[in-house]
Order: C-alpha cells, then sequence, then structure tokens
C-alpha cells in the first residue's frame, strides 16, 4: 500500500513531467513530427536551436542573414503550439503566454502572427518570402523549405 507520501511524489512527478510526455506523445510517428520551415526561395538553408529561440521568443526580427523574419504561430490550445514550445524551450503553454504578456506590456517584442489552420499557415509561407513557421512533417510543399527538425 502506497504511502501519502510517496502517492503525492508519484503525483508531482507525472505533473512535471506531463508537458514533456505530451509532446513526445505527440510526435509518435515521422509525418507527426514537428518542423519548422521557410519559404523556398528564402536564403536562409539551416537555423540553430539557439537562432530559433531568438526568432520566436521575440528576441530578433531577422534571420541570421539580417533577412526580415515573420514568425507565425498556431492558435492557442492547439497540440502542435503546445508541443512546439514544449520541444523549443520546454516551457508549458501557459508559461509562454505569461512571457509574452511580460514582453508585450513592455513594449520590447511583437508576438508572432497566429495561423488558425495548416492551411492558412501553407498560405502565408507561399505568399510572405519572409515567413517562418513550425508545421507538421507531413504537411510540408514544395514551396517550403525545411530548416530545422526536432529530434
Amino acid at each position: 500500500m502506497l504511502t501519502l507520501g510517496v502517492a503525492l511524489g508519484l503525483l508531482a512527478t507525472v505533473i512535471i513531467a506531463s508537458p514533456a510526455m505530451a509532446a513526445k506523445a505527440y510526435m509518435t510517428d515521422k509525418s507527426d513530427q514537428l518542423v519548422v520551415v521557410v519559404h523556398g526561395t528564402s536564403s536562409t538553408e539551416a537555423l540553430s536551436k539557439k537562432e530559433l529561440i531568438d526568432i520566436y521568443m521575440g528576441r530578433f526580427k531577422n534571420f541570421p542573414n539580417g533577412s526580415t523574419a515573420t514568425p507565425i504561430d498556431y492558435f492557442k490550445g492547439s497540440n502542435q503550439r503546445k508541443a512546439f514550445y514544449q520541444l523549443l524551450v520546454g516551457k508549458s503553454e501557459r508559461k509562454i503566454d505569461a512571457y509574452w504578456s511580460r514582453l508585450l506590456f513592455s513594449g520590447r517584442a511583437t508576438r508572432p502572427n497566429k495561423a488558425t489552420s495548416v492551411a492558412e499557415i501553407q498560405q502565408e509561407l507561399q505568399q510572405n518570402p519572409s515567413a517562418i513557421a513550425y508545421i507538421n512533417a507531413a504537411n510540408v510543399t514544395e514551396e517550403m523549405k525545411i530548416v530545422y527538425q526536432f529530434d
């Protein structure tokens, strides 16, 4: 029989680990794997995780080569958004929203553009050469270039 202390310890472990487990469970097969893409004609060939963090966390507004970066984010509550930020910075969606609230209040950064669907992201990537987005590998089209792939 479990003691109250052991049971609480197990519960705490599950609660703490659940965002990471959710991100891992989301990407069970390769077609569900999140990748980061840019417009096919972009001069950006690859990004490091640090560069990606700088763009998506509002630290930089440009790609490493100096061209403008326009990050696109999924809507709040989407599985892709939850998995992306867990994989990128190890934070829950709630913590990311709190982070952005502080940045927006201070006026130091602009939040990534929001998209409500894969089709909207695909359209934005086709029309905007400065766009950058995360998307399931299965949804990458010929007009896109993969610049980062999560392990």
